[in-house]
């Protein structure tokens, strides 16, 4: 995604918000929003968002899996039914 070519000052939004929003409903790629010159927000569809957060809560319990991992402690898969049941 190149976002170079995404990046509108704050009055374009102001402005076009209505036609912005359509666009990403549609499956625009995301929008840099600029105030007085510097990127301040980041304009995208829910569906994308919420895609985003997804992914990043796997990586986060990818994260935590490598360093329990890296901590020694696992437990192994034997024994792992009786474990569950005995709770």
């Amino acid at each position: 995604m190149n976002l170079e070519t995404r990046i509108k000052p704050i009055s374009y939004l102001k402005a076009h918000s209505a036609d912005l929003i359509r666009e990403l409903g549609d499956g625009a790629p995301p929008l840099v929003i600029t105030q007085n010159g510097e990127a301040k927000a980041v304009l995208q569809d829910v569906g994308s968002y919420e895609t985003t957060q997804e992914s990043l809560a796997l990586l986060k319990l990818l994260a935590l899996g490598q360093d329990e991992m890296a901590a020694e402690q696992t437990r192994s898969v034997e024994g792992l039914a009786d474990r569950i049941r005995g709770r």
